[in-house]
């Protein structure tokens, strides 16, 4: 088990070095998985070394989320006190976030309106291809 969780951490932490050294878009734990997914293609006896610790965690991944129930629990009175302020607040926050989302979106949309999809860019290749 220690192995495999070795393993899962360190691709982990290789994938956020990579994404922090070149600043990327990406998050690191992201850049790990598609890392340990090359590695499980190229050395398949890692897969079972992996396999039993990973099912494991997610048979348990329910547990992560106790620490959160605890805390609101443990903090229910402040929750309740506060109880107007919060439901203001999502209720605010929600339509806010979406009528500001669709302006941005609108906004891009008309700063870049016209222009052409330069052909030799790969990103675009299979949009032209549709």
């Amino acid at each position: 088990m220690i192995p495999a969780l070795v393993t899962l951490l360190g691709f982990q932490l290789a994938g956020e070095v990579i994404s922090r050294a070149l600043a990327l878009p990406l998050p690191g734990p992201v850049l790990g998985m598609l890392g340990l997914v090359a590695a499980f293609g190229l050395f398949p006896r890692l897969v079972d070394l992996v396999r039993p610790t990973a099912q494991g965690l997610l048979a348990n991944l329910s547990l992560l989320f106790v620490p959160a129930g605890v805390g609101v629990v443990a903090h229910l009175h402040e929750l309740e006190v506060n109880a107007l302020a919060i439901g203001l607040a999502l209720v605010v926050s929600t339509p806010l976030a979406i009528v500001v989302g669709a302006l941005v979106f609108t906004g891009v949309a008309r700063l870049t309106e016209g222009r052409a999809v330069p052909a030799e860019d790969p990103a675009f290749a299979e949009v032209e291809d549709e």
